[in-house]
């Protein structure tokens, strides 16, 4: 264990090693110090496409041409730009590489770290051709990385680095000049909402927890991400998994807490590694354990591991599961603040939200509350996917409207498409049509519109979607994850799914949609946990603002975004078919009778229609 003298020392050494990492200049660098850094994302997106590969061939590399006293090798957390991967950052020259592959380690190496020759085809560069480092890049050039901030700069399986970007400075101040209930002041005035939901102000959640009496509390950090498309909290775990150690002592400290449990799910392999190595480097450095810091203060951490339960992400099925019971939601109130883990009062907030605290801390309450709006305050993280040219994990401040975070952070809607919707909020959320672009994105704002903020799922669709099919998407998986202990939820997600299938298999009658909307509204207000209170969200929202899809569905037996396969059939054109025979050669059902001299047809009894007929034909003959 080390004391506050040995830690700042440890600091100290530390941010001269990373100096021109840092800076992002070498003016002024201590003597010592790399000339250069070399960034390899370390995520799990870029791990997946050679991204361990290409970390060892650089470090390889670099020692066989005797660069290793002069340039440093780092394997950091997800840089955000996930559309571009794997990516490979030198600073300072904060020349951006992507899509990298491990054969042009060699390359990089000789060209750039040798000579000083950037390798120009590796570059990123602009739609307009123009090579942008750094900062420059547009997809950042909107971003505030507050949560995000050493995501992308520090080795996240080095103590050291994190404790060069003044990390536990926060913590030391919080247990060796700060009483509680100043922490719990400064959290009030930043105007922190919690993110991993509804936003319920994180002050008010710790101060309920404070003023319960007992002699044993706990501090949960709810790292159960489910949400399709999401993996926001994952990166944060993969990348700077401190932030969120520091931030789980500095609350112990405001609420009493002895305690801490991450949970987080199993099959999130590369964010556990990560945060056991952080665990054991923060128990040894003296920010964990017994007498934190020298201040007296004891707090622990442990990690659990969840097996995949969406309903688990709920704060009190995620207590039943910790304590080895199935993961149901218990009857609120009383709220965890004041019985919660094991019947003890008990904090759970998500990765995002903590991750938050330290920088608050250091920083001062007034200065978050500056970002953002009058009720949202600070920035919010996303996972923008779908149908936009730059697909990645985002942060932007509160208030930025979704047209910026489409077009600006995002690049647009490839291929020339129009955009038609965005979804927010994951399966709790709704679908927000293309003419709310200007909305800023705040949680009332969101809230007005039928979606959420949720934990921060941001889906974008174009004109080749169909929202039946989106909300059918949507609601099955909440009926797959229901926990089935109320009925509201067990029984109305089913009937309402039901309602769908007919829907999109042309089946439906016209009272179909005021069936959805009764079985709906009784969800919502009757079920037991969020999950039921919020699955028909999609479902709702997409008639709100497309209802005349579903009714020329019920109506026309049509699906205009040819996504609802009973309601459409692929025929061949004659007149532009040439009786090649590669549709009848790639057809996995024999579907396509005839031959070269009498022609091709299909037969829409035996068609599945999966389109590969469509997709190999070179002479546009098949038709929809």
């Amino acid at each position: 264990m080390k004391t506050r003298n040995e830690l700042a020392a440890v600091r100290a050494a530390a941010k001269a090693a990373l100096y021109t990492r840092l800076q992002g200049t070498m003016d002024g660098a201590p003597e010592g110090a790399y000339r250069r850094h070399v960034l390899v994302c370390g995520g799990t997106g870029c791990e997946s496409c050679n991204g361990a590969a290409i970390h060892g061939a650089l470090q390889r590399a670099v020692e066989v041409r005797g660069l290793g006293r002069e340039v440093k090798v780092i394997k950091t957390g997800c840089f955000g730009f996930c559309e571009k991967g794997p990516i490979v950052k030198i600073m300072p020259d904060f020349s951006f590489y992507v899509r990298v592959k491990p054969e042009d380690v060699e390359e990089i190496v000789r060209e750039h770290l040798a000579e000083g020759r950037p390798v120009e085809r590796l570059l990123y560069k602009e739609e307009d051709g123009t090579v942008a480092r750094g900062g420059e890049i547009k997809f950042y050039g909107k971003q505030q990385r507050i949560v995000l901030r050493n995501c992308g700069l520090i080795n996240p399986e080095d103590i050291t680095e994190y404790l060069a970007t003044d990390g536990y400075v926060a913590l030391e101040r919080v247990v060796t000049e700060m009483k509680a209930e100043q922490v719990i002041e400064e959290l009030k005035v930043s105007g922190l909402r919690g993110r991993g939901g509804a936003g319920y102000p994180t002050w008010m959640k710790w101060q309920n927890a404070r003023r319960t009496k007992s002699e044993r509390k706990y501090v949960v950090c709810n790292a159960d991400e489910g949400d399709p498309g999401a993996y926001m909290d994952r990166s944060v775990l993969e990348g700077d998994p401190h932030a969120v150690l520091e931030a789980m002592a500095i609350c112990a400290k405001a609420v009493g807490a002895q305690q801490g449990y991450i949970y987080v799910r199993a099959e999130y392999g590369l964010a556990i590694e990560r945060l056991r190595i952080a665990l054991e480097q923060a128990y040894a450095h003296g920010v964990l354990g017994e007498n934190i810091l020298g201040s007296g203060m004891r707090f622990d951490v442990a990690v659990r591991l969840g097996a995949g339960a969406f309903v688990c992400g709920e704060e009190t099925a995620l207590l039943e599961s910790i304590e080895g019971h199935r993961g149901t939601p218990r009857p609120r109130p009383p709220y965890p603040a004041n019985v919660g883990l094991f019947q003890q009062p008990t904090v759970i907030n998500n990765v995002e939200t903590l991750a938050n605290i330290p920088t608050i801390i250091r920083n001062g309450g007034a200065w978050f509350a500056r970002i953002g709006t009058e009720s949202s305050r600070g920035t919010k993280v996303f996972a923008l996917t779908g149908k936009v040219k730059n697909s990645g994990l985002i942060e932007v401040p509160m208030g930025t409207t979704l047209r910026e975070i489409v077009y600006d952070v995002g690049g647009g809607i490839p291929n020339g498409k129009a955009i038609k919707a965005i979804q927010t909020g994951g399966p709790s959320g709704g679908v927000i049509p293309a003419s709310f672009l200007d909305t800023p994105v705040d949680y009332e704002t969101l809230k007005e519109l039928g979606s959420m903020m949720g934990s921060g799922g941001m889906i974008v669709m174009d004109e080749d979607d169909c929202m039946v099919d989106i909300a059918k998407f949507y609601l099955g998986f909440c009926v797959d994850e229901s926990c089935g202990k109320c009925a509201p939820c067990r029984i109305g997600g089913y009937q309402m799914l039901e309602s769908l299938k007919k829907i999109s298999e042309g089946r439906a009658d016209a009272d179909e949609i005021q069936r959805i909307r009764r079985v709906g509204l009784a969800m919502s207000k009757a079920s037991l946990c969020g999950l039921g209170q919020t699955a028909a969200n999609p479902v709702i929202s997409t008639l709100k603002y497309f209802e005349d899809e579903y009714r020329e569905h019920i109506e026309e037996k049509k699906c205009r975004a040819k996504k609802c396969r009973a309601l459409f059939s692929y025929t061949i054109v004659q007149e532009r078919c040439k009786r090649c025979g590669l549709c009848v050669k790639k057809c996995p059902v024999e579907a396509i009778p005839g031959d070269r001299k009498s022609g091709y047809r299909i037969d829409t009894v035996k068609c599945i229609k999966c389109g590969q007929c469509m997709a190999v034909c070179p002479f546009n003959a098949i038709s929809m």
